[in-house]
């Protein structure tokens, strides 16, 4: 585990690893909206739904 931190921390792999972090956030994000957009439209608020993507 010691060796794995240094690596992950050596200075040319920090923009990697944060890379790795903000995708993993951004797609996190992703299927909670989509999974919000799937309940509005098995519930059939489809207008609802389309207001929503537009904030």
């Amino acid at each position: 585990m010691e060796q794995f931190i240094h690596i992950l921390t050596a200075p040319d792999n920090i923009p990697i690893s944060a890379m790795v972090i903000i995708i993993v956030w951004v797609l996190y994000i992703s299927y909670q909206q989509a999974t919000e957009n799937d309940r509005m439209l098995d519930e059939g608020r489809f207008d609802d739904m389309v207001e929503h993507m537009k904030m």
